[in-house]
């Protein structure tokens, strides 16, 4: 539906102001050609094409403008940021995900991460692997099976780069990414996973997640792994070494015991204002908490009414033209009677 209105372009101080002069401009004309009628040449239609000129500009002053209503359509979408874990420690075949079979914890990752992209149909993603430090491996992607493959390629960090695994590792890149993603798509939801055993051996204090909450509508630890706990593997680019070696704890000189630390997952998470999960042979991402919470997320559709003035200006402007020309002409007709 459309309305009509006055928007003057000018301003209501300067656009009143001119089309009050003009009104009077119009009522002082019609008065002195009532009074000089007797003796001024003027005819009625050049005292009625002078005071029409008058009123016409008063109108464009005020500006008449049409009020038109318009809906749009905002689309929000959830972005996912995926991050996983693959320190050494991360080879360790104590974890379970569905089953009681035995998996190397960051073979149970894998299979979170491809479970993680199934709970969020119709978004985005973005992955994230951390060891001795963070890497973005896969920018924010609506292509949920690049994430899957990307899922496919992770092996542990190899045993001779790594000195003491840090929790806070991610924290940098987990940023940047976050802040990426708010910055270029303000209206998205942004959801993030960490997927980690909840091990830090290094002596390093480890610095608070806190700092992602600003970017993040929801968060989740999710750990994987055994309170009991195995031993390391030594790896070698991300392949077990064929004599099974074990990574040797420097105090004993006997194999050393990888144990996952749920509380400290549930610390991240607190700080992250999220929720802590742990993956073992009842608890699998399609289930439980993660299920409940995507279904938060999911593309959304908001309708807001908006309206839109559309000044109306040029029948005015067309009408002065003409009465102007007339004006001009009548003008030009009155100078060649006086040569």
């Amino acid at each position: 539906m459309s309305d009509l209105t006055f928007s003057p372009a000018l301003g209501w101080p300067a656009g009143g102001t001119l089309a009050a002069v003009m009104v009077v401009a119009a009522m002082v004309e019609v008065v002195l050609h009532i009074r000089r009628r007797a003796d001024s040449d003027e005819t009625t239609w050049a005292c009625t094409r002078r005071t029409l000129i008058c009123l016409l500009i008063a109108v464009m002053a005020l500006t008449p403008s049409i009020v038109s209503s318009t809906h749009n359509r905002a689309i929000n979408a959830t972005d996912v940021v995926i991050a996983v874990d693959v320190t050494g420690s991360m080879a360790v075949k104590d974890a379970q995900y569905g089953s009681e079979e035995q998996q190397a914890r960051l073979d149970v990752a894998k299979q979170a991460v491809k479970d993680i992209t199934g709970l969020y149909p119709n978004s985005s993603f973005a992955a994230v692997r951390f060891g001795a430090s963070g890497t973005l491996d896969v920018p924010l992607t609506p292509d949920s099976k690049a994430i899957d493959n990307w899922a496919d390629t992770l092996a542990p960090e190899a045993t001779s780069v790594s000195a003491g695994s840090t929790l806070d590792a991610p924290i940098d890149q987990l940023l940047l990414t976050c802040k990426s993603i708010h910055e270029q798509h303000p209206d998205d939801a942004i959801v993030m996973y960490l997927i980690s055993d909840g091990e830090q051996t290094s002596a390093k204090t480890r610095r608070t997640f806190s700092s992602l909450r600003r970017y993040l509508n929801d968060a989740f630890t999710v750990a994987v792994g055994s309170e009991q706990g195995g031993q390391i593997p030594i790896t070698v680019d991300g392949v077990g070494d064929a004599d099974e070696q074990w990574v040797t704890d420097p105090e004993t000189g006997q194999p050393g015991i990888s144990r996952m630390n749920a509380e400290a997952m549930k610390t991240i998470a607190d700080e992250l204002s999220g929720t802590a999960l742990q993956l073992d042979a009842s608890n699998t991402m399609s289930s439980g908490m993660s299920k409940e919470a995507s279904n938060k997320w999911r593309v959304t559709q908001t309708t807001k009414q908006r309206t839109r003035v559309t000044p109306l200006v040029w029948p005015f402007a067309i009408a002065v033209a003409f009465l102007l020309a007339c004006e001009f002409g009548a003008w030009l007709a009155s100078s060649r009677r006086l040569l």
